[in-house]
């Protein structure tokens, strides 16, 4: 929810003007708060990851490891570190000079590099840094614990694996499907000036719509209660669809061999 504030907000503001205009302040506030809760997904997966790895290989030992202070402290540095590895580029690119005041995108993305004349070696080196320690390690650990409750799950029970594929799989489907969006990000970045801009606005759009519309679908069907409750609304109505459809053909089939028809008022 808070990933989505941070973009939704002045995107529907901009689709309603006739002018869309952003101080370079804010801008670079919505881009701070854009990345930050990015890399904060990535360490609250890894978190997650843990806690099943935990549930899964340890069962015994789970009340012991997984206390409530443990998992305060996890939750508080998933919020708070990727805050603070953030906000030092953007301390910098507050000090730069511009040389543009156009923006390549419909929000404030790591494209606003290209608003200043120059931007200093240390701190692209810096954002590879923290590409690395708050994206690639934590899904190096992330599929390290899927490989070992895969394994564990596979000497088990079918009980157990059944329980493994109920409670990892929403995991993996958010986590590739964010992985991907990452990319497509860079990606946007990196070829910005070899692609159209009916392309990247396409992409841009898949980025902002796809992790808020996905993961609720992907963490709801797991849970009994919302599955069934989508199943009987499906059922529901097909069901309908299926009774007004024969309802017509009756129709035709009456009007065809010429028999009266009373339509309700």
């Amino acid at each position: 929810m808070l990933y989505s504030t941070a973009v939704y907000p002045k995107l529907l503001i901009d689709f309603l003007s006739e002018k869309q205009i952003i101080s370079f302040p804010v801008c670079l506030f919505q881009s701070f708060l854009f990345y930050s809760l990015s890399c904060s997904e990535f360490l609250l997966l890894t978190a997650m990851a843990y806690d099943r790895y935990v549930s899964i290989c340890k069962p015994l030992q789970y009340p012991t490891i997984m206390r409530k202070t443990l998992v305060n402290i996890l939750l508080f540095l998933a919020w708070l570190v990727p805050a603070c590895y953030v906000l030092v580029p953007f301390i910098g690119f507050a000090n730069l000079k511009r040389c543009s005041l156009t923006l390549k995108g419909i929000f404030c993305n790591n494209s606003v590099i290209y608003l200043f004349c120059e931007v200093s070696r240390a701190i692209l080196v810096y954002g590879v840094v923290v590409l690395f320690n708050l994206s690639l390690l934590p899904m190096l650990f992330i599929l390290f614990s899927y490989t070992m409750i895969l394994i564990v799950a596979y000497r088990s029970c079918g009980e157990v694996r059944k329980k493994a594929a109920q409670t990892c799989l929403p995991h993996l489907l958010v986590l590739i499907n964010y992985s991907f969006l990452l990319t497509y990000d860079a990606i946007i970045v990196r070829l910005e000036s070899d692609i159209s801009k009916t392309v990247r606005f396409g992409m841009t759009m898949q980025i902002i719509m796809c992790s808020p519309l996905f993961n609720p679908i992907a963490y709801g069907l797991k849970m009994k209660e919302i599955y069934k409750h989508l199943r009987r609304l499906f059922c529901h109505v097909m069901g309908k669809h299926f009774l007004v459809r024969d309802q017509w053909r009756l129709v035709e089939k009456k009007s065809w061999w010429g028999w009266p028809i009373d339509f309700p008022a």
